[in-house]
C-alpha cells in the first residue's frame, strides 16, 4: 500500500481502491450470507480468531516493536514467522512499513510530512492516505532503514513480498478449506473476512488511537491511551504512553492493562528467543504523568477567579514531589547497580536498604498528598 504526496488531489491509485472495497464488501455481504445458508462451525471460528491473531502480532511484535523501533531482538526463527505473517496481513513488506511509520513518529501531527496525520482527519488517517498518490517522491526512500537493510529476513520478504502474499493469502485459506472439507467457506473467513479485521484494527492505531482517549503522559501530540482500542489491537491501544516512550517494548505497562505483544515478547525472551528487551526507567514515567497532572491543573485554574494562591501551592508541592522521587529512584538505582556488579557487602546492604525504604516512605507519602491536591484543585 502507497503513501501520499502533497498535491491536493494527487492520482488515484486504483489497485489500493479495488483491494480495500473488495475484500470489504465481501467480509461485510458475503460472510453473513454464507453464515445464513451454509454456517459456520467452530473450527472454522477457531481458525479465523487464529489467523487473525497470527496477522495481527506479526504487525505488532514484529513489524511494530521489533523492527520500526527497535525495542527488543529476537531469533531468526521468530522474524521468520513475523515475516510471513506481516505478509498476510497485507500491509506491505517490514521495510516499507517501518520506514513510513518512523517518519509518522519523527513527525507525528505534520501534515506535510507525517503519513497518515491525524490532523488530517479521521478518513485521511485510517484509510485515505493509502488511495491516493500522497508523497510518492519518497515512496522508496529507505534511507531512514539502513539498519533493517541489514536484516536478510526484513530484505529476502521485501524481495519477495508479493509472492509471500499470494501464498499466504491464497494458500492457507485454500489449504485449510481443502483439508475442513468447505472451501468456499474458508475463502470468505479466514481469507476476505481476516483479512479486513486485520486491516481495519491496525487502521485504528492511525486513526481513533489519535482521536478517543486520555493523554496521561503528554499532550505535545494527539496520540491517545485507549483499553478498549487496546482490546482489538493486541495493546496497541495505549498510544499516548507509546508516542512519549516509542523505544519500550510495552504498551501497557501495567499488570491489569491489555496487552498481549508485551507478554509474548517476554515469553520469548523466558524462552531464549528474544533478549535485549528495552524498557523506560520508572522515574521518567512517574515525572511524565506528573508533569501532565500539574499542566492539567494549571491550564483549569487559569480559568478561575483568584487562582494565584493555589497555583502557588499547587507549583510548591508538584516541586516538593519531584525531590522526593529523584531522589528515591536514585537510591534504587544505585542498589540495582551495586547488586548487579555484586559490590554490596552486608553493612552497606543494610544502610542503603534501610535508605531507599525511607525514601521510598516518602515518596509515597508525598505522591498520596499531590493527588489529594490535584484532585481537590480539579474539582
Amino acid at each position: 500500500m502507497e503513501p501520499q504526496n502533497n498535491t491536493e488531489n494527487p492520482p488515484i491509485i486504483w489497485l489500493n481502491v479495488a483491494v480495500f472495497a473488495l475484500t470489504f464488501i465481501i467480509a461485510v455481504v458475503g460472510t453473513p450470507l454464507w453464515a445464513i445458508y451454509h454456517g459456520f462451525d467452530w473450527i472454522q471460528l477457531l481458525m479465523l480468531v487464529v489467523a487473525f491473531s497470527f496477522c495481527g502480532l506479526s504487525i505488532t511484535a514484529g513489524y511494530h516493536r521489533l523492527w520500526a523501533h527497535k525495542t527488543y531482538q529476537a531469533h531468526p526463527a521468530i522474524r521468520f514467522i513475523f515475516a510471513l505473517g506481516g505478509a498476510f496481513a497485507l500491509q506491505n513488506s517490514a521495510l516499507h512499513w517501518s520506514s513510513d511509520h518512523r517518519i509518522h513518529h519523527k513527525h507525528v501531527d505534520d501534515n506535510d510530512i507525517d503519513p497518515y496525520s491525524a490532523k488530517r482527519g479521521f478518513w485521511f488517517s485510517h484509510i485515505g492516505w493509502m488511495l491516493r498518490h500522497y508523497n510518492a517522491d519518497r515512496y522508496s526512500d529507505y534511507t531512514n532503514c539502513r539498519d533493517l537493510q541489514k536484516d536478510a529476513i526484513v530484505m529476502w520478504q521485501h524481495k519477495y513480498y508479493l509472492p509471500l502474499v499470494l501464498l499466504t493469502n491464497f494458500g492457507i485459506p485454500i489449504a485449510f478449506g481443502l483439508i475442513h472439507g468447505d472451501l468456499w467457506g474458508a475463502i470468505i473467513l479466514i481469507g476476505f473476512t481476516r483479512l479486513v479485521l486485520s486491516h481495519h484494527t491496525t487502521f485504528f492505531i492511525n486513526s481513533l488511537a489519535h482521536i478517543w482517549g486520555s493523554q496521561p503522559y503528554t499532550d505535545r501530540n494527539t496520540a491517545r491511551d485507549n483499553g478498549i482500542l487496546a482490546f482489538f489491537t493486541f495493546g496497541e491501544g495505549y498510544h499516548n504512553f507509546h508516542h512519549i516512550f516509542e523505544n519500550d517494548y510495552r504498551n501497557g505497562i501495567h499488570w491489569w492493562q491489555f496487552d498481549p505483544t508485551k507478554w509474548m515478547i517476554k515469553t520469548f525472551s523466558w524462552m531464549k528467543l528474544a533478549n535485549g528487551l528495552r524498557t523506560t526507567p520508572e522515574d521518567k514515567i512517574e515525572k511524565a504523568l506528573a508533569k501532565m497532572e500539574l499542566q492539567r491543573i494549571q491550564s483549569y485554574l487559569s480559568r478561575k477567579p483568584d487562582c494565584g494562591y493555589r497555583l502557588e501551592i499547587l507549583q510548591q508541592e508538584y516541586d516538593v514531589l519531584l525531590t522526593k522521587l529523584t531522589d528515591y529512584y536514585s537510591v534504587k538505582k544505585r542498589i540495582i547497580e551495586l547488586r548487579k556488579r555484586k559490590l554490596l557487602k552486608k553493612v552497606e546492604n543494610a544502610e542503603l536498604v534501610q535508605q531507599y525504604k525511607d525514601l521510598k516512605l516518602r515518596f509515597n507519602q508525598q505522591k498520596r498528598s499531590w493527588q489529594v491536591l490535584a484532585a481537590s484543585y480539579a474539582s
